[in-house]
């Protein structure tokens, strides 16, 4: 019997998706004749039913393209908005599912996809995942792809930075990516010398950061960079979100929950343009120039590094393995350099965050890096 799998892609777009399509396209069809389609848009295809057939023409030449030839959105099957409603659709979901015989499901994503993904499960659908995410903060695996092209190309903009603030004798603030883990901003900052890293794993205090920045340039270091993560907090931010977090937990009813998690949104919602009050308050108890550059999406986008390229090819093949065997209910996961398979259900809900004793932090500290704490 022909097993036949679907794909989709969900979350935000990501350098190496192109590459694990391929790489689990054309060796689920020509090495283990499967029948391979895609969904687009994420989740809300498999709604809708919005299908291609990945066959060798919807495959060729994608190895090095950036995005995803399938689309993505970030549409929850539990909570969809249809006409302006949140809508549980996980029954149209599973419609779906069969009406396409699908043997399997696989899906292409982060934290919140292993999550809609552990829904279908818990639903009985054989789902397997690929970690992907530019953060690196997937529980149980110790890489996800897109991650190492971020990296690059905040290295990068790091490397390039250095020069307009040597010129100007600048302290650069630059925010990369990282809401909740630190790891896109503790390697890029190392591998661009960075003189500080604020993580949000380690709450910083402001004064600590100026003084590091005065004391390089009473040594005559007239420059400084600065990486910032976006989740990155001082340890008085920090202290109102953990209350807030008790708060919530605390709660006796849903009501008093639905207000507590709106103070939490709240706070996060502010909490986005930190960095420019950072860049303000570093100028004036420094005296020194300073000046901000936020490097977004720009880490999303482009072609992939061959790294990510081989790697999510390698987790594409495994993945037709998997299915090839029948193992469902799983992600494929890198650990110790060798992929293996991790239930969904220990993923879902858990990040991979920057331990606070890391070596990479301790490096750090060696060479003079202050993490604002």
């Amino acid at each position: 019997m022909v097993q036949h799998i679907g794909i989709l892609t969900s979350g935000g777009d990501c350098p190496g998706l192109n590459a694990a399509i391929r790489g689990l396209g054309k060796a689920a069809q020509d090495h283990f004749s499967m029948r391979v389609i895609g969904f687009l848009n994420g989740f809300r295809g498999l709604v809708q039913d919005q299908m291609v057939e990945l066959d060798g023409a919807m495959l060729s030449g994608i190895l090095t393209d950036g995005g995803t030839i399938l689309g993505t959105s970030r549409d929850k099957p539990h909570r969809m908005n249809i006409g302006g409603k949140l809508m549980d659709m996980t029954d149209a979901i599973i419609g779906t599912y069969h009406r396409h015989h699908l043997d399997a499901l696989v899906c292409l994503g982060g934290g919140g996809t292993q999550k809609n993904a552990l829904r279908l499960v818990d639903a009985g659908l054989n789902v397997v995942t690929l970690p992907k995410t530019i953060d690196n903060d997937i529980a149980l695996t110790e890489r996800s792809f897109g991650f190492d092209t971020a990296l690059q190309i905040a290295t990068e903009a790091v490397d390039r930075l250095h020069s307009t603030a040597t010129s100007h004798e600048r302290i650069i603030v630059v925010e990369v990516m990282g809401h909740r883990a630190g790891w896109l901003a503790l390697e890029a900052g190392i591998a661009g010398g960075a003189d500080v890293i604020l993580l949000p794993e380690i709450p910083y205090e402001v004064e600590k950061i100026a003084d590091a920045i005065r004391r390089r340039t009473r040594r005559g270091k007239r420059f400084s960079i600065v990486v910032v993560a976006e989740g990155a907090m001082s340890k008085d931010d920090a202290r109102e979100v953990g209350e807030l977090l008790r708060e919530r937990d605390k709660a006796d009813s849903k009501k008093e929950r639905g207000e507590a998690s709106g103070k939490l949104q709240k706070f996060h919602d502010e909490h986005v343009g930190h960095t420019i009050r950072l860049t303000h308050q570093l100028e004036k108890l420094t005296g020194q120039e300073t000046r901000l550059t936020i490097l977004g999406h720009l880490q999303r986008g482009g072609t992939p590094s061959a790294s990510d390229r081989v790697f999510a090819t390698w987790l594409g093949t495994e993945c037709a393995k998997v299915l090839s065997d029948k193992q469902y209910g799983v992600m494929l996961a890198l650990q110790s350099n060798r992929l293996k398979l991790v239930p969904i259900a220990e993923v879902a809900g858990r990040k991979r965050l920057v331990p606070v004793d890391h070596a990479l932090i301790a490096a750090g500290r060696r060479v003079g890096t202050c993490f604002g704490d």
